[in-house]
């Protein structure tokens, strides 16, 4: 018993430290996209001594810029904390925990790959794998706005209070979207011939012949905009809106405040591309039709794992990409879009497949 809770307790350090690694590397993909967008060269030096130890190897990886998350995340530590003096300092400390702590939740139900027992059995590589898996994703990772809207709260300013504002607003207006968006994917994942119930292991077994986002193009679209809305990205970053708030909710903060902030903003992108995956692009199975073509051992377990975390990069792309591309909507836009145009469509979308799987299912 003992043993099985270590066991388990080192598994979850492991991921926690693997997502932590990507939210950092995540922040240096960042600004090598956008200089190669902006045709500029972007971080290529980090002076680390112990990097340039290394014969050969050393200078390659430092001209790279490949150690910069080091440089910037030691920056971060190490910073003066600046504390206003008119802030509600026991909330202005709680907010920036409150906003990371959530995407470090969700990351316990996501299945990031499968592997066989010795009788054959598919088990999925997850820390815990709920029934509700999709339920708990939706129910935690929504609570990171509690955190913004405390950050503007207590920050004891304007323009922090309206970038809270703005950010329960658009969280309420996107995420009734995204939720009607996978109603049709849970609808099909427990047609007669399957019972996955609400469990996301089961979402990507049943995508073994087709990924859903070649059946059900719409609900993928639907919560993919939903997504980029959550999360907070161009087009839809109306809590910093640096253009018209200065910084938004995160006004005030700065050090290693900051970047829990900026670590959060990361770690939920990087959560909501794994959900898509699991949704939409058939988890770690290689291609429609094919399965996941993976040998059952422990070989085939890691290829599934890497093949996963490959399509999460290409979302991860996508959300860089569209970031640098598009400008930022107005909130009056922001606002209308999310209610006149994704609510209705994904309660006609919700209609569509709900008599579509009803009449396939009596044919």
């Amino acid at each position: 018993m003992i043993e099985a809770i270590l066991l388990k307790a080192l598994f979850a350090l492991i991921v926690i430290g693997v997502l932590m690694g990507l939210c950092a590397y995540s922040v240096l993909a960042e600004r090598k996209v956008s200089s190669w967008i902006q045709g500029r060269v972007g971080p290529n030096r980090t002076a680390l001594p112990f990097v340039a130890a290394i014969p050969i190897v050393g200078p390659m990886l430092q001209r790279m810029g490949i150690f910069q998350p080091i440089a910037d995340g030691a920056k971060f530590l190490f910073k003066e904390e600046p504390v206003p003096g008119h802030v509600n300092k026991f909330y202005f400390f709680l907010a920036p925990i409150l906003s990371i702590v959530p995407a470090l939740l969700t990351v316990v139900v996501l299945p990031f790959g499968e592997y066989y027992t010795a009788a054959g059995e598919a088990c999925p590589i997850v820390l815990a794998n709920l029934d509700i898996g999709i339920l708990f994703v939706f129910a935690v990772s929504s609570l990171g706005v509690y955190g913004i809207i405390i950050a503007g709260w207590a920050s004891n300013s304007k323009y922090p209070l309206y970038g809270s504002i703005r950010a329960s607003a658009q969280m309420i207006s996107y995420e009734l979207a995204m939720g009607l968006s996978v109603l049709p994917v849970f609808l099909w994942a427990n047609a007669p011939q399957s019972d996955a119930g609400l469990n996301l292991f089961s979402v990507v077994s049943a995508q073994e012949d087709i990924w859903f986002i070649f059946w059900q193009p719409i609900s993928a679209l639907l919560f993919l905009v939903a997504l980029f809305a959550e999360t907070n990205r161009l087009p839809f970053d109306m809590p910093e809106s640096e253009t018209e708030l200065v910084g938004g909710f995160h006004t005030e903060y700065g050090g290693f405040k900051f970047g829990l902030f900026f670590v959060a903003e990361y770690a939920h992108m990087i959560i909501g591309s794994a959900v898509f995956t699991i949704l939409f692009l058939g988890g770690w199975n290689f291609l429609p039709g094919l399965g996941d073509l993976w040998p059952h051992n422990v070989l085939g377990a890691i290829i599934s794992v890497v093949w996963f975390m490959a399509k999460v990069a290409m979302l991860l792309f996508l959300f860089l990409w569209v970031r640098w591309t598009l400008p930022r909507f107005r909130y009056d836009q922001v606002m209308n879009l999310g209610w006149s145009v994704l609510l209705p469509l994904a309660i006609a979308n919700l209609l569509f497949y709900t008599l579509l799987i009803a009449f396939i299912e009596r044919a």
